[in-house]
C-alpha cells in the first residue's frame, strides 16, 4: 500500500522555518498501530492523518507524535489545510475537520489560513516540585491549563532557557509553555513562547500552534487587547496572529511544503 504524504513547515513564509509536520492522506481507516508506526517513522513533532474525501461536509482528522495521539494540535491542522488547498488544489473557502477537540475550521485570509480552535484559559496553579529548578531562569507567575504556564521578564530570557528536558519529562505534565512580552531584543511581537513536551515524544517544539489556546487569552487578559503577535523562539522560529473570540481563538499563519511523496506499508 502507498499513501501520499506530504512534509510542511507551518507558521513560517521560510523553507527552513516553522514547525514540520508530516500530512499522510488515506483512503480508509488503518489501525492504531499503524498510524503510530507511521507517525514514530517520521519521527517529527506531529504527524497527521486524514482522508481525502468528506463526511458530512467535514473531514476526520487525527494528529500523533512519535509516541502518542494527541487531542490538539495547530500546527499540524495547517499543514494538512494547506496540503489540501495549496498540494491537492481543492477551492474550497472553509476546510472542517472532525477531532477529538470537536468541530475545528481552517479558512482563507489575506493573511494566510486561520485557524478557529477552542480557547483554554489558564488558570492559577502551584508548579509542580522541580519543575522551575529544570528550567532555570527567574520566572515570575505559574499558571496552567492542558499544559503549565510559566511566565518571564523578558523574551531574551525565554530564548536563553536550557532547561533540563529529563527532569521535565519525569514530571506529571503534558507540556510546560514559557513564555514573556514581546521586547527590543526580538523583531517586534506582543509576547514570545517555547513549548516543551518531552513526556509527549516532543522535547521542544518548533512552533505550537495549540499552546496558543492558553497564551491567547493569558496575553489578552494581562495587555488588554483581542489582537496579538506571537513568535515562538525554537532555532527554526515562526509567527501566529492570535485573536480572542470569546471562547474560540483564531490562530492565522503561513505554511511551505518542504516535500512530497509515498510511504509504503
Amino acid at each position: 500500500m502507498k499513501l501520499a504524504q506530504y512534509v510542511i513547515n507551518a507558521f513560517t513564509d521560510r523553507p527552513f522555518g516553522g514547525n514540520p509536520a508530516a500530512v499522510c492522506l488515506l483512503e480508509s481507516w488503518l489501525p492504531d498501530e499503524t498510524l503510530q508506526a507511521i507517525a514514530a517513522q517520521n519521527n517529527l513533532s506531529e504527524t497527521a492523518f486524514l482522508p481525502l474525501e468528506t463526511s458530512d461536509g467535514a473531514r476526520r482528522l487525527r494528529w500523533f507524535t512519535p509516541t502518542t495521539e494527541v487531542d490538539l494540535c495547530g500546527h499540524a491542522t495547517l499543514a494538512s489545510a494547506w496540503a489540501l488547498l495549496y498540494e491537492r488544489g481543492l477551492s474550497d473557502e472553509v476546510l472542517r475537520f472532525d477531532t477529538l477537540s470537536g468541530r475545528l475550521e481552517v479558512a482563507r485570509t489575506e493573511e494566510g489560513l486561520r485557524l478557529d480552535f477552542p480557547s483554554r484559559p489558564p488558570a492559577p496553579a502551584a508548579p509542580p516540585p522541580g519543575l522551575l529548578e529544570a528550567l532555570g531562569g527567574a520566572p515570575l507567575e505559574v499558571v496552567a491549563a492542558r499544559s503549565v504556564l510559566v511566565r518571564y521578564g523578558a523574551a531574551a530570557e525565554v530564548r536563553a532557557l536550557t532547561p533540563d528536558l529529563a527532569a521535565i519529562e519525569a514530571l506529571d505534565l503534558f507540556g510546560v509553555i514559557v513564555t514573556a512580552p514581546g521586547d527590543g531584543t526580538e523583531a517586534p511581537c506582543d509576547f514570545a513562547s517555547r513549548f516543551f513536551a518531552p513526556s509527549q515524544g516532543v522535547p521542544e517544539d518548533p512552533v505550537c500552534g495549540s499552546a496558543h489556546c492558553t497564551l491567547t487569552p493569558y496575553w489578552a487578559a494581562r495587555l488588554n487587547q483581542e489582537r496579538l503577535m506571537a513568535r515562538h523562539l525554537s532555532d527554526r522560529g515562526g509567527w501566529i496572529r492570535c485573536e480572542l473570540r470569546g471562547d474560540r481563538v483564531w490562530l492565522t499563519g503561513r505554511a511551505v511544503t518542504w516535500s512530497e511523496g509515498l510511504v509504503t506499508i
